[in-house]
């Protein structure tokens, strides 16, 4: 036989050997396995009196659990003692309030995962949250409770990132987005400093803080801001337009936290009335606006009062804005010792606006907006939205408030108002007594306005920082929100400028069409039919009862509905540049159109050469498969009559703005917009273009 097959053979008889010792083994184990389980109750009274030992509660240690999940465990336990029962527990480790035995840790990987899989899903925190969990910062107990109170649950990125420098001394200057809490940034770190310190408060103390902003109503919220996370230090708020008998007191009685526009503090120190030689940090709040010309010497003079030329014992300087240009980082270098800290949540990110906005752009001739801006509030905002619009000059802002195409309630906030009635205007928007603010930009900075569902800005800014801010006061704090720009054509250069220097794209979009509105204004009636108290129905039973007689019930509530809405009248308007009077049509091709000439053909086969008089901007559709054009709401009817769709051509009439092939900008300028000698091919139209010229033109400055 060969060696191979003897081997073989005396191997056989082994392993049948093994095999039967195997399962006599395993017998043995299950055996033991059914003595061990009449046991467990003992063991489990062991673990308790082990763990009164250790003088905690079994409630602390031991959560409740599935039954599941105690099976798991019991299973662990018994393969840890069959497999090594030299490892019994002798002494427990207490992590998150369960005891975990050294032979647990060392438990198979396989009980393991099933253990884990058992468990109830833990909602995931974001990087955000774990992040700004105020475990992480040196922020006291009754801190945190204020800032819980305020609605803050946890520290946001730009809070995060600057709590520590500001914590530690250091000089800061720091850039984030608008909406994200850069008061907090500075406020808690300096709320904790100041708190720590155990020197007495004593009557007529000076400033330690020293907060500028560049308007009064930025100034009274900070001040607010830092009031809401302090109990125990003083904050005062100095602004012009407001008597000085009272700062004045202020500063008899002592400060710990000075807020304040530079003019006013500027008076109070040639007044000698205030005194900020102890102060130990400065905060430029929207430093970009600080440090520009305007407040460049104000603010240099009242810093000298606290600093001294070249030294490192200067006050802890800390400027915080949305936007700053390179100039600010060269101006704030004298304010700054040589170890400052820059910290940008933007950097050079394409998007400098919030991320939360939504941007659109409506092309409207000055003379019609404020009867669009009615119609575009009316269906982005509703009559129970809040809105800001943004004027250029205070004229405009005063007569757009009154203008009766906005049908919400609306007041205007500008620096020719009074100072009491400016914070009464800005309190009032802010508890919801009325739903429209039209401002110039005063309210453009700063100003953290809850729900701000909508902002309207009346055109393209060339200063893109004012842009920036503006848009800023909606999708604050994590919500969303919305920015609608108007423009007219010859603006459409200083678009594409917005546009470039923010880092974002306006979605081209047409007027509200009265499909649109009368939507909008139903569903706003329904919400004010939802408010009437049942009381107060009983009244008017009778009435309405003669009314479904006279009407019938659906022709008398579609009659209530329109006039609760105010919507009783609507213009249809030019989705191309908001004409009233005028409707959008679009016509597609099979094919692509190389000049506007073939689709001027395509018309005339059917409507006949008179459609040269009634069509009027006319404009590619993106991809040159169709064009759009607006025609008078009083051919509408004809046009629709007399055409048929064919193969080739489908006319149809525009519920939205279509997108658009670009106009080439020198095309845009003049008279090239012409197609084919036809007026309106390119969108210009001869007979209009004069046509409100001996109108006073009020929308029209830049910023």
């Amino acid at each position: 036989m060969p060696a191979a097959a003897l081997l073989a053979a005396d191997s056989e008889p082994e392993t049948a050997l093994e095999g039967e010792a195997a399962r006599a083994g395993r017998r043995r184990k299950h055996k033991d396995k059914k003595e061990k389980k009449s046991k467990r109750r003992n063991k489990s009274k062991e673990l308790k009196s082990q763990t009164e030992e250790n003088e905690l509660s079994e409630d602390d240690l031991e959560p409740p659990k599935p039954k599941k999940k105690k099976e798991v465990k019991e299973k662990v336990d018994r393969e840890i003692e069959e497999n090594s029962p030299e490892d019994k527990v002798k002494s427990s480790s207490i992590s998150n309030g369960v005891v975990h035995s050294k032979a647990q840790c060392n438990s198979s990987e396989a009980s393991s995962a099933e253990y884990d899989s058992d468990q109830e899903p833990v909602k995931q925190l974001t990087e955000e949250e774990r992040e700004g969990a105020f475990s992480n910062f040196s922020i006291s107990k009754e801190t945190t409770e204020l800032l819980k109170a305020r609605g803050v649950k946890y520290l946001f990125s730009v809070q995060a990132k600057t709590f520590q420098p500001i914590y530690d001394g250091k000089d800061v200057i720091a850039q984030a987005r608008t909406g994200t809490g850069k008061t907090f940034s500075f406020a808690v770190p300096l709320i904790e400093k100041l708190q720590g310190d155990t020197l007495e408060r004593k009557r007529g103390r000076t400033p330690k803080v020293l907060v500028l902003a560049p308007t009064r109503e930025l100034a009274i919220q900070v001040a607010r801001d830092f009031k809401d996370v302090t109990k125990k230090l003083t904050v005062a708020c100095f602004y012009g337009g407001t008597p000085y008998n009272g700062q004045i007191e202020h500063i008899k009685n002592g400060i710990d936290i000075l807020v304040g526009t530079p003019g006013r503090i500027k008076d109070h120190l040639q007044n000698g009335k205030l005194d900020l030689s102890n102060v130990k940090h400065v905060v430029l709040d929207e430093v970009d606006q600080m440090l520009d010309m305007g407040f460049a010497e104000q603010v240099e003079e009242i810093l000298s009062f606290a600093y001294k030329k070249d030294s490192e014992d200067n006050p802890q300087t800390l400027l915080f804005s949305a936007t700053c240009p390179h100039w600010v980082y060269d101006v704030a270098k004298k304010y700054m010792k040589s170890g400052y800290e820059q910290i940008d949540l933007i950097g050079k990110k394409t998007q400098k606006t919030a991320m939360t906005v939504e941007h659109l752009a409506i092309e409207c001739h000055w003379s019609q907006r404020a009867a669009v801006i009615g119609d575009v509030i009316q269906v982005y905002s509703g009559s129970h939205g809040r809105t800001i619009i943004f004027c250029e000059t205070k004229k405009d802002a005063n007569e757009l408030a009154l203008n009766a195409s906005i049908k919400q309630d609306a007041q205007s906030l500008h620096g020719d108002i009074p100072q009491k009635q400016r914070e009464i205007t800005l309190k009032g928007f802010r508890n919801g007594a009325f739903e429209v603010l039209v401002a110039t930009n005063v309210a453009a900075r700063g100003l953290d306005i809850p729900e701000v569902d909508l902002v309207i800005q009346s055109s393209p800014p060339k200063d893109v920082d004012s842009y920036i801010h503006r848009s800023g006061r909606t999708g604050r704090a994590g919500r969303t929100g919305m920015c609608i720009c108007f423009y007219q054509r010859k603006e459409e250069d200083q678009l594409r400028h917005v546009e470039q220097k923010a880092g974002i794209t306006f979605k081209r979009v047409g007027v509200p069409t009265a499909t649109d509105i009368i939507k909008a204004s139903s569903k706003d009636a329904i919400r004010f039919l939802d408010s009437v108290p049942p009381s107060a129905i009983d009244y008017f039973k009778q009435s309405a009862q003669r009314l479904i007689e006279e009407k019938g019930a659906v022709e008398a509530l579609a009659a209530a509905l329109a006039h609760i809405s105010g919507a009783t009248s609507i213009e249809q308007r030019s989705l191309l540049n908001s004409d009233a009077g005028y409707v959008t049509m679009t016509l597609q091709c099979s094919v692509e159109m190389h000049n506007l000439g073939y689709a001027w053909r395509g018309l005339k086969e059917q409507l006949g050469d008179e459609i040269d008089n009634k069509v009027i901007r006319m404009r590619f559709l993106k991809g040159k498969m169709g064009v759009c054009f607006d025609v008078r709401t009083a051919e509408l009817n004809r046009i629709q009559e007399q055409w048929q769709d064919s193969r080739r051509w489908q006319l149809s009439i525009a519920t939205e703005l279509p997108e658009l092939e670009e106009i080439p900008r020198e095309a845009g300028r003049g008279f090239s917009n012409f197609s084919n000698g036809r007026q309106g091919g390119g969108g210009f139209n001869k007979n209009n273009r004069f046509k409100n010229g001996g109108q006073k033109r009020s929308f029209h400055r830049a910023f």
